[in-house]
């Protein structure tokens, strides 16, 4: 992606790193200088902010001697090295030390940056029960604000309202919480959130016992989800005493409720983990959540602003421990992949089951090409007939050759229909098709749009009439990825009483198909399925070549579906603008796609999908099944006649950086 330079700032990346030292309880020159080597190691590794666990200086085991001067002389003289470090590797960095404050002893986090301690925070919530004891030395700090504390000849912003404004990275606030305030009711985290931190930072030293890794590692999870944040999360390590406990330096990064990365525990040697945070996708997370723009948060806040280093370095070549797929509507893993289709398939028949039992009626008509979409409505609306007990006779498969018709997808949808056991009509449209041309004057040799839309729009009339003839409705079989497009013609395969298949795009409806063969039926209905996903994808609207194949493929017209796919996925579902996507795309299909053939079909992306709003503002009902949706009533309300010149601008610019 070196052809059109973007820097990190410029895409939301923040590069962060969890890590546990290797330590020495007691000894603070050891931890310092572990510290150090750790912060050293982050930076060659482009870590822009590090996270240290709980008490890393010291060690969280100390016991009484937290009391002892010396360890906390030595603790306190310890800062200023540790903020030297900062300017030093060019990162920012927070750890953990006891603090004596005006006679009491804080457990706190120090954030360090440019060379400077900017703030420091105080835990909240003190566990003293079973094996911990921490109230025997330290003081809550709750109740700490706008206070500051002398570090050396510098008064440092002291308390639990501080948060970390990078100036120079959009969205980039950091917020700390100590351990146990994460196990809280209520934890700080929350508040900090509401106050616009995006990377929430935990240096812990929660120990193990058995089952407690489970219940951390959901807690992390399900914070960064609650908060709409980035959750960064440092254990302390088996090096702190073993005398009753054991800690197994467990870290942990997760955005949003997805666990990014974390580390291998109960190792003795520094063990840490580096992720990439989308801070745009966060910001754009919150700006749809009203949920998270209604609630208020309490107090005020100070904030600290700040540097991040690197925020003009180029972009990643290589994102660290984050997920990027070429079809990110399809899980990767296999059994995930099961249980998603299997969801999907439950929740479009049950869809289409309660439409059909409010309307009150047993009959249904819906055309069948031999291709992927119709295959699935129709295996949908079979599902749909069995749960409510109805004769799947009651099923009118109508398949309506023409004059792109191949043997393959004709055979396929007639074997389909006769082993499903659904009623089967064959109607061509041929005839009807070239009578229409005569009545309004077009030449059958002119292969235009007149020509292609004439047979779409007669097949949809015989369904309509022939639904009427049974006393029933049309299914629909239009996919997500052909409504993202406008890829159907208007008042032909765009309209239907109920389409089943509006919220599955192009290249889950192959996995979905595929899922039913494999798990629902066997022998030559099987097999039938298997050949209908192996076809390739056509309307079928131009006549065949002199062999009697296939003269029209879709994506030779409106380009891959898996770039499509992708496309639409991170357009609407987190707003991104072209120039990240273009990014992402770059490197989900490297080796595969060049940057011009991705920036051409970027281009065509978006004069579609803002360019087809009149027809989505009139699509039929039909059920959500994934994140993304275009339902003009429920999750995408657009204008018909909105503008597409301020991305085509920015898609013009990038054009002329690659020439």
């Amino acid at each position: 992606m070196a052809a059109f330079p973007l820097t990190r700032s410029q895409l939301g990346l923040l590069r962060v790193a969890a890590a546990a030292p290797a330590l020495r309880v007691a000894d603070v020159a050891f931890n310092v200088a572990q510290l150090i080597q750790s912060a050293a190691q982050a930076a060659d590794e482009g870590v822009q902010l590090l996270l240290t666990p709980e008490l890393s200086v010291t060690g969280y085991s100390c016991g009484d001697l937290f009391f002892q001067h010396t360890l906390l002389e030595a603790t306190r003289a310890a800062l200023p090295p540790l903020a030297d470090v900062t300017a030093t590797h060019g990162l920012a960095m927070a750890v953990g030390l006891p603090l004596a404050v005006d006679g009491r002893l804080f457990n706190v986090a120090a954030f360090l940056a440019e060379g400077r301690i900017l703030g420091i925070v105080p835990k909240s919530w003190l566990p003293n029960y079973r094996e911990f004891y921490e109230a025997r030395w330290f003081s809550s700090g709750a109740e700490i604000v706008d206070q500051r504390v002398r570090i050396g000849a510098e008064a440092v912003p002291f308390g639990v309202d501080l948060l970390f404004d990078a100036a120079n990275v959009a969205g980039a606030t950091i917020g700390i919480e100590i351990c146990e305030d994460l196990w809280a009711v209520e934890p700080p985290s929350g508040n900090l959130a509401l106050h616009g931190a995006t990377v929430l930072l935990n240096p812990s030293a929660s120990n193990e016992v058995l089952g407690k890794v489970g219940y951390r590692r959901a807690l992390v999870k399900q914070q960064s989800a609650r908060c709409l944040a980035a959750y960064c999360y440092a254990g302390a390590g088996p090096n702190e005493s073993t005398t009753d406990t054991v800690w197994s330096g467990h870290c942990l990064i997760a955005e949003d409720g997805t666990l990014l990365v974390e580390s291998e525990r109960f190792q003795f040697e520094t063990q840490w983990v580096v992720a990439d945070l989308d801070l745009q996708r966060l910001s754009h997370e919150r700006l749809e959540n009203s949920t998270f723009g209604d609630q208020r948060p309490r107090g005020p806040v100070r904030r600290i602003p700040f540097n991040l280093a690197h925020a003009d370095a180029p972009a990643p070549t290589i994102l660290r421990n984050r997920p990027l797929s070429q079809s990110p509507f399809v899980p990767q893993d296999t059994a995930r992949r099961a249980d998603h289709c299997e969801e999907i398939f439950a929740i479009q028949s049950t869809a289409l089951a309660k439409r059909l039992a409010h309307v009150g009626v047993k009959h249904v008509t819906i055309g069948v090409s031999g291709g992927l979409d119709s295959t699935l409505a129709l295996l949908v609306t079979v599902r749909a007939f069995d749960r409510l007990g109805l004769d799947r006779a009651g099923i009118v498969a109508i398949t309506m050759p023409g004059f792109g018709t191949t043997a393959r997808t004709r055979g396929n949808a007639e074997r389909l229909a006769e082993q499903l056991g659904v009623t089967l009509r064959i109607v061509p449209i041929h005839d009807a098709v070239v009578q229409h041309f005569a009545d309004i004057g077009h030449d059958p040799q002119q292969h235009d749009v007149t020509y292609e839309n004439a047979q779409a729009r007669e097949r949809t009339q015989i369904l309509m009439d022939v639904a009427n003839q049974v006393g029933g409705f049309v299914v629909g079989t239009g996919d997500l990825s052909e409504l993202a497009l406008g890829w159907m013609t208007f008042n032909a395969d765009h309209m239907s009483m109920y389409n089943v298949d509006a919220g599955v795009p192009k290249t889950l409806v192959r996995y979905l198909v595929q899922w039913v063969a494999e798990t629902q039926y066997e022998g030559e209905t099987a097999a039938t399925l298997h050949d209908i996903v192996a076809t390739p994808i056509t309307p079928e609207l131009l006549p065949l070549d002199k062999e009697g194949q296939l003269a029209q493929k879709t994506e030779e017209s409106i380009g891959p579906y898996d770039l499509n796919d992708f496309f639409l996925f991170y357009v609407v579902r987190y707003g991104m603008p072209p120039r990240k996507v273009f990014y992402l795309a770059g490197l989900a299909f490297e080796g595969r796609y060049d940057e011009s053939t991705i920036l051409h079909w970027l281009r065509r992306f978006y004069q579609r999908f803002i360019g087809s709003q009149y027809k989505r503002s009139a699509m039929p009902d039909g059920p959500k099944v994934g994140s993304v949706s275009l339902s003009p009533r429920a999750d995408w309300r657009m204008p018909s006649d909105a503008q597409a010149a301020l991305w085509l601008a920015e898609l013009e610019r990038m054009r002329e950086g690659l020439c």
